[in-house]
């Protein structure tokens, strides 16, 4: 078992108006081997300003959360198989709706991965599916979430 550490900070300058909801949604997120990245409500949710439409929210986190484990166990089984990856970039996108019960989830993720090769022995078509089939079977966080996650990978041919 490992744990994964991260610490959520907020702070609050202007008290007098929070009980209206007018209160910024900004703050940090401060990982155990020292990364902080600026972290906002989304400004779907809630309006600018507000929200920080800099910052990254926890449903784009979410997303790319997803999209890093699938890369990560990519990259993995093409080294064992012997292809040598150079290139590598998805664009993912996450689609927030009502589920069954009315309640706004993120009820579809859909991962565009495309990938690059490089020397004499790559991966055919069917094979760049294995590979894509092998690493969402790994993934541990498509593992632990419901929400359908598909992926749709394109070679990237030189």
């Amino acid at each position: 078992m490992s744990k994964h550490l991260c610490t959520v900070a907020w702070e609050n300058a202007e008290s007098n108006t929070f009980t209206q909801r007018r209160y910024p949604r900004r703050h940090h997120w401060t990982f155990d081997g020292g990364a902080v990245v600026t972290a906002s409500s989304s400004p779907h949710v809630v309006p600018t300003p507000y929200s920080d439409a800099t910052a990254v929210d926890p449903e784009e986190a979410f997303v790319a959360a997803l999209s890093s484990c699938h890369m990560l166990w990519f990259l993995d089984f093409a080294a064992r198989a012997g292809w040598v990856v150079t290139q590598y970039r998805d664009e993912a996108i996450g689609l927030m709706s009502a589920n069954e019960s009315g309640q706004k989830v993120m009820t579809d993720v859909l991962l565009r991965p495309r990938a690059r090769f490089a020397g004499p022995c790559q991966p055919n078509p069917s094979e760049l599916v294995t590979l894509h089939h092998e690493a969402h079977q790994a993934c541990f966080l498509a593992n632990s979430v419901r929400t359908l996650i598909r992926c749709e990978p394109t070679l990237d041919t030189p």
